[in-house]
């Protein structure tokens, strides 16, 4: 009898040690860059958009299929920005709880990863966020963002569940980038260190310590080239050298992809909840250990229609504060804005963010490149939903101290990123490609290089030769006022804080400036452009561009020579946007 306990106590013993035998199936669903579509509805007329409610009817759709108790929910990061949802309960209404971590505990998220626009928000943003959703259950994980006073983590590392009787760790890092980005203030406390070697090191200490089933490493980090040389998107660069590693979710460039091995499956489910990554994995137990795995991943369509309307009513009050908010009136437009005009040349868009850039501080140049690629506000009434379109992120406005060769070199890097070197009207002018473009999912023609990197400048008259190479395009010729622009004096000008800390490297690459040390050069900060855009309407009640558009504060700028440029552009700008009405 006493031989029959022992054996028994063993058996029970080498049970404990391990998962029972058997197959299981687990679910990892992945969202990531949702960027504040939180509701289906675009606030102004009867329009939908993607949303959260859309991605919950295909989340609910595969736990009643798999079971809930097999199902992983996670979000790669970049969730507190971007729409008007998130901006009113970022900065307007800070005393109710924040709608996002009631948002992802109704659908089941089982952590969230810490995004560069997460970040962006301020600390008085996400540690808020971080705190509400801690008190939920739900991590907001960002490992490799280290505190300065104790060389801690800032954010948690990880996250241990239990799913089908296997046990699961989730890392989350955040990227490494930030200070290319973002101003220091809103990251203080901080450094960020890069993914690698430093996820590996965390993976083979987190399986030591808690010895998982399944390892899943989420990142905030673009899916990259995979050769080790880009910062900001490391995603391929795990994926080849992560052992021990089963899934590896990236995000930020806000590329669809998916991409399996033997041993591991990458998945980027984009942007804007346009798609649901979903990883399945097989792991087959045998005596108590892993005897195989089966690991797969693909990429779901999310259909905008397709809303969980349990959810749209359980959120209806807040949807319903947001929107009174949004639709405020906050003065008129006398004439139409479009977005696309900046990149052909001086247009009423541009003019106006060079003007409120110029007559909002003491500069003498401003720089400034289109943030929304094809957007559209009609003259008329405007509410604060327009602003969004005119000036979609939180960026302040920060004045530079620059050499007028720095500001030369500036701009010949600039144009660069846009336009080619031409020598007949049939040439592509612009810069671009006929293929997929990853920001809209389909098959187009589309500029080769982010057109939010496009800087045109404020306060100078010039000119840019499409027919000589960079470095020869540039031709300053005064400043606005009409007085003399000299390469050796020293000017103050006015940019955001994205693009003063370093961000699409045009202070870097074109000036030749160490954003690193930039705060040496700064002599004025102030709030962010959407906020001095609010402000001047307050003042002047109208947005008028016979004010706006004044040559003696703006300058003036156009390609030459015209003929050769005009003809091209305008063939370039119909393979781009369409033929218009006055084509």
């Amino acid at each position: 009898m006493k031989r029959i306990f022992v054996l028994a106590f063993i058996l029970l013993s080498v049970a404990a040690c391990g998962p029972k035998n058997g197959d299981y199936t687990i679910q990892i669903l992945t969202t990531n860059d949702v960027h504040g579509s939180w509701f289906d509805s675009t606030y102004v007329g009867k329009g939908i958009k993607n949303s959260l409610f859309a991605v919950n009817t295909y989340a609910d759709s595969i736990r009643s299929e798999y079971g809930a108790g097999n199902v992983v929910l996670l979000d790669a990061g970049d969730c507190l920005q971007g729409d008007n949802a998130p901006y009113f309960y970022n900065y307007v209404d800070t005393v109710a709880p924040h709608l996002f971590p009631r948002l992802v505990k109704y659908m089941g998220y089982d952590a969230v990863v810490v995004g560069n626009h997460d970040v962006e928000t301020g600390h008085n943003v996400y540690d808020r966020v971080a705190g509400q959703l801690k008190s939920e259950g739900i991590p907001f994980l960002g490992g490799n963002a280290i505190r300065n006073d104790n060389g801690k983590p800032y954010f948690p590392v990880y996250k241990v569940i239990k799913r089908g009787g296997l046990k699961i760790c989730i890392l989350g890092f955040t990227n490494p980038n930030m200070k290319e980005w973002l101003d220091e203030s809103l990251w203080s406390g901080m450094t960020f260190k890069s993914l690698i070697p430093l996820v590996q090191e965390d993976v083979d200490a987190v399986v030591a310590k808690e010895k998982p089933q399944i390892v899943i490493v989420a990142i905030h980090s673009g899916t990259g080239k995979g050769d080790g040389t880009i910062l900001e998107s490391q995603g391929l660069d795990l994926y080849k050298s992560l052992h021990g590693v089963d899934f590896v979710i990236c995000s930020h460039d806000h590329h669809p992809y998916v991409t399996s091995k033997e041993r591991c499956c990458l998945i980027n489910a984009g942007s804007h909840a346009r798609y649901l990554g979903q990883g399945t994995i097989k792991v087959f137990i045998r005596h108590h250990k892993i005897d195989a795995k089966i690991i797969s991943g693909k990429l779901i369509p999310v259909k905008a229609e397709k809303v969980d309307t349990v959810m749209r009513n359980r959120f209806h009050n807040d949807y319903e504060e947001v929107k009174a908010f949004t639709l405020r009136k906050v003065g008129t437009l006398a004439s139409d804005l479009y977005t696309k005009e900046s990149y052909s040349g001086m247009c009423g868009y541009m003019n106006l963010i060079h003007s409120l850039s110029l007559s909002s501080t003491h500069a003498d140049v401003s720089f400034a490149a289109p943030l929304t690629y094809d957007g559209h506000v009609d003259a008329g009434t405007l509410v604060y939903n327009d602003l969004f379109t005119i000036y979609p992120y939180e960026n302040q406005l920060y004045v530079v101290k620059m050499t007028g060769k720095e500001i030369k070199d500036y701009l010949e890097y600039s144009y660069d990123q846009w336009i080619n070197t031409i020598h007949r009207p049939s040439d592509h002018l612009l810069k671009i490609a006929k293929g997929t473009d990853h920001g809209f999912s389909r098959n187009r023609w589309h500029f080769v290089g982010r057109s939010y990197n496009f800087d045109s400048a404020g306060g100078l008259d010039y000119t840019v030769d499409v027919t000589k190479q960079k470095g020869y395009r540039i031709s300053i010729s005064s400043m606005a006022d009409g007085s003399g622009f000299d390469p050796g004096k020293v000017y103050d000008v006015a940019m955001t804080s994205y693009r003063a800390s370093g961000g699409g490297g045009l202070l870097e690459k074109g000036a030749g400036i160490d954003t690193d040390k930039i705060d040496s050069r700064i002599t004025a900060r102030y709030p962010e452009m959407r906020k001095l855009l609010y402000d001047y309407l307050i003042k002047n009640k109208r947005i008028d561009s016979s004010i706006t558009g004044d040559t003696k504060l703006i300058g003036a700028w156009n390609f030459v020579p015209e003929k050769i440029a005009c003809i091209a552009m305008k063939t370039d700008m119909n393979l781009l946007f369409g033929k218009s009405d006055a084509d």
